[in-house]
């Protein structure tokens, strides 16, 4: 038989079947993953204000700016509490790069030279820990600095204002206290005066009593 016999040349050019070629065949996953909740500790608080920028902090030991990251900066007011906190992430990673309160006491100003930059000092718990830290901030655009800076006063002024209503209340209740201690004490010496008096009378009376002679008998 002749090797240029189509019937075998078919055959012999006939092309391997694909590896990827789908068999229908279902295979089950050796790990069942379960959906895991994720939090961020922001539930219980509403944005104010959600900006993108970039953040420095002043390093004390080598006297100069330090870059902290690049990402979005926010102020968050807490549902319950009525506290308001600054909180900035990292772009990319979500690592947190500064994170604290907002208090009465704190003031923002612009960065000498740069209208687009601010500066401001705070007790900042990015680290875990409570550290005295000066921070600068820096926006794309002016009106964002502006923003940032209105907004930062708007609410150190609002904290000052409840404080101020905290300490009224505060004071009304030691007042209220003190009135009701005072009262009590009244109370007390009232009972005091009257047990006093009553020991009076019956220690008088036990003397008169004494004092009377028998009758004679007959």
């Amino acid at each position: 038989m002749s090797s240029a016999d189509p019937e075998h040349r078919e055959e012999d050019e006939a092309p391997a079947p694909a590896d990827d070629e789908d068999t229908g065949a279902q295979v089950a996953p050796i790990v069942k993953l379960e959906e895991v909740a994720v939090t961020t500790g922001e539930e219980d608080e509403d944005v104010i204000l959600d900006l993108k920028s970039k953040l420095y902090r002043f390093d004390k030991d080598g006297n100069q700016w330090k870059e902290r990251g690049a990402g979005t900066v926010k102020f968050l007011k807490h549902k319950a509490t009525g506290k308001v906190r600054l909180l900035m992430r990292q772009s990319k990673t979500l690592k947190i790069c500064a994170n604290h309160l907002i208090l009465a006491t704190m003031s923002v100003q612009e960065h000498a030279g740069n209208d687009k930059s601010c500066v401001w000092h705070a007790r900042d718990f990015a680290d875990g820990e409570l550290k005295d830290e000066l921070f600068c901030i820096r926006f794309p655009s002016v009106e964002n600095c502006k923003s940032f800076m209105e907004t930062f006063q708007e609410v150190a002024e609002s904290q000052k204002k409840e404080e101020g209503e905290e300490g009224s209340a505060a004071a009304g209740l030691l007042e209220k206290l003190s009135v009701e201690e005072k009262t009590d004490a009244e109370k007390k010496d009232e009972k005091s005066e009257e047990k006093e008096s009553k020991t009076k009378q019956e220690t008088k009376a036990d003397a008169e009593k004494e004092g009377e002679e028998p009758a004679s008998s007959a």
